[in-house]
C-alpha cells in the first residue's frame, strides 16, 4: 500500500464520519487558537512592549537632582571636573553630549499659595494652602513618569491649564477613580516674594488662574500640581526679577535666589545604557536615581508570564490529543472487519498503521491549522483593546507582533501531537489477525 492508498482511505473515512471529524477538529482547534492566542500576546509584550520602553522612556530614564552629594563622597574625578552647584542651562547641554543620551527634559519648581474655587467633596471649603508645581516640556511627557488618570495633559505651552496628582484629590476628599470630580476646577496660583521697604517686609503676589484639566500620577518632581514649563517660567521670572514701584527702589528688594533648574529627566538611548549614563552624570557632579531594579524585574516578570501562558496553551494542546486518541481508539472498534478486509487482501501491519496515523496527522494538521488563524485573530480583537486603553492614558499603541514561526510551530506541534496520539490506536488495529477482525465474514 502506498502513501497516496493510504491517503484515499483516510480521507474516505473522515468524510464517512463527518460529526466525530468535524467535533475533533474543533478540539484541536480551540486548543491551537488557545496557544496561538497566548504566544502572541507573552511575545508582544516581551519583544515590542520592552523593546519600545528600552528605546527610550521611564524605564530608560534618570533622575538628576541639583543637589550635590555628600561632599565626604565626592570622587576625585568630580573634584578635579569642578563638582556643578546648579542646574542651568550649560549643565543641561553638557549632560545632553554624554554618550548613549537620547534626550535631557529640564524640571521647574515654583513654590505657590493655591486656592482651589471648588469646594470639598464634603462641601467644606478648602483653605489656601503651599504647595509645589513642577513644570516640564509637555510634549516631553512621553518620557517621563506620568500617566494620565482622567482627562488630559495640558496644551503645550498653556500658562493657564494644569493637571493635579493623587494627593491633591485626596485634599479635596476624592479618590483615584474619581478624578472625573476634580477636572474643570478652577485654581488661584500666588507666587509670593518678600519686599523690603525701610525697616519692614511685607510680601507681593502675584497671581495666576489656571484650571484643571487632567489628573496624573507622576514622579517627575515632589509636587500635586503639574504644568507646563512655561506657567513656572513666568511665576519663577517673575519672583527672580527687581519689582519696583509707589517710590520703591530696587535696592529696596530682597530678591530671592532662584536655582535655574530643580532638577533633569535624562533619557538613555536603551535600557542597557542606563548604567553607564548614571556613571557619567555622577562624574559630572550631581545626584541620579535610575529604577535599575525595576527594569531587571520587568524583564523577569515578562519572562514568567511568557511561560504560565506558554503551558496554559500546551496543557489545552495535549488535552486535545487526548480526544483524538480516544477518537481513534473508536474508529478501530468501529472498523475491525474493515481492518481484517485489507488484511485479506495483502496489507501489512506497517499498512494498516499509517492509515490510521494519516487520519490523525490531517485532524492534527487541520485543526492547528484553523486554530493558529483563530488565535491570531483573539490576539489582534485583545490588542485594539489594550491599545485604545493605552492612548487614552497617553502612551503609544503597540502593534501586534506577527510571530509567523511561532505560528508554524503550533501548526506544526499540532499535527505531531495529533500522530503521536494516533500511535496507540495505530498499534492496536495493526495488530489485530485477519479473521479475528473479519469476525463472521
Amino acid at each position: 500500500m502506498t502513501w497516496r492508498h493510504a491517503i484515499f482511505l483516510a480521507n474516505r473515512e473522515l468524510r464517512r464520519r463527518t460529526g466525530r471529524a468535524v467535533l475533533t477538529v474543533l478540539a484541536v482547534s480551540l486548543a491551537a487558537a488557545l496557544l496561538t492566542a497566548l504566544l502572541t500576546i507573552a511575545l508582544t509584550a516581551e519583544t515590542k512592549v520592552l523593546d519600545e520602553l528600552a528605546k527610550g522612556g521611564p524605564l530608560s530614564g534618570i533622575k538628576v537632582s541639583a543637589a550635590l552629594p555628600d561632599p565626604a563622597q565626592v570622587t576625585q574625578d568630580q573634584a578635579q571636573a569642578g563638582a556643578a552647584t546648579i542646574l542651568d542651562q550649560s549643565a543641561i547641554d553638557r549632560i545632553a553630549a554624554l554618550p548613549a543620551v537620547r534626550a535631557v527634559v529640564p524640571v521647574e519648581v515654583v513654590g505657590t499659595t493655591v486656592v482651589v474655587d471648588a469646594p470639598k467633596r464634603d462641601g467644606e471649603r478648602l483653605d489656601a494652602f503651599r504647595e509645589t508645581v513642577i513644570g516640564v516640556d509637555i510634549a516631553e511627557v512621553p518620557t517621563l513618569p506620568v500617566t494620565v488618570l482622567s482627562g488630559r495633559l495640558a496644551a503645550p505651552g498653556s500658562v493657564t491649564e494644569v493637571t493635579v496628582d493623587e494627593a491633591f484629590l485626596q485634599r479635596l476628599g476624592y479618590g483615584r477613580t474619581e478624578g472625573d470630580q476634580v477636572v474643570g476646577t478652577s485654581l488661584s496660583l500666588g507666587s509670593e516674594r518678600p519686599l523690603r521697604v525701610g525697616n519692614d517686609v511685607r510680601t507681593v503676589v502675584r497671581w495666576t488662574r489656571a484650571t484643571v484639566v487632567g489628573v496624573v500620577a507622576q514622579d517627575a518632581g515632589q509636587g500635586q500640581i503639574l504644568a507646563p514649563r512655561e506657567l513656572v517660567a513666568a511665576s519663577r521670572q517673575w519672583v527672580a526679577a527687581p519689582v519696583a514701584g509707589d517710590g520703591i527702589g530696587e535696592e529696596d528688594l530682597d530678591v530671592p535666589t532662584v536655582t535655574p533648574f530643580a532638577g533633569a529627566f535624562v533619557v538613555a538611548d536603551r535600557i542597557d545604557d542606563v548604567g553607564a549614563v548614571r556613571v557619567a552624570v555622577t562624574a559630572i557632579g550631581y545626584s541620579t536615581s535610575a529604577p535599575e531594579n525595576l527594569i531587571a524585574s520587568v524583564d523577569r516578570y515578562l519572562n514568567v508570564v511568557g511561560i504560565v501562558l506558554t503551558s496554559v496553551g500546551v496543557i489545552a494542546l495535549g488535552v486535545a490529543a487526548i480526544g483524538i486518541a480516544n477518537a481513534s481508539l473508536a474508529a478501530v472498534r468501529e472498523r475491525r472487519r474493515e481492518i481484517g478486509v485489507l488484511k485479506a487482501v495483502g496489507a501489512t501491519d506497517r499498512d494498516i498503521r499509517r492509515v490510521f496515523l494519516v487520519e490523525s496527522g490531517a485532524l492534527g494538521l487541520i485543526g492547528g491549522v484553523l486554530g493558529v488563524a483563530l488565535g491570531y485573530l483573539i490576539a489582534v480583537i485583545v490588542g485594539i483593546v489594550v491599545n485604545r486603553y493605552l492612548i487614552e492614558q497617553g502612551f503609544q499603541a503597540v502593534p501586534v507582533a506577527v510571530p509567523v514561526i511561532t505560528m508554524l510551530a503550533v501548526a506544526v506541534g499540532s499535527t505531531v501531537l495529533a500522530v503521536v496520539a494516533g500511535i496507540l490506536p495505530a498499534a492496536k488495529a495493526a495488530r489485530l489477525p485477519a479473521r479475528e477482525a473479519m469476525g463472521s465474514v
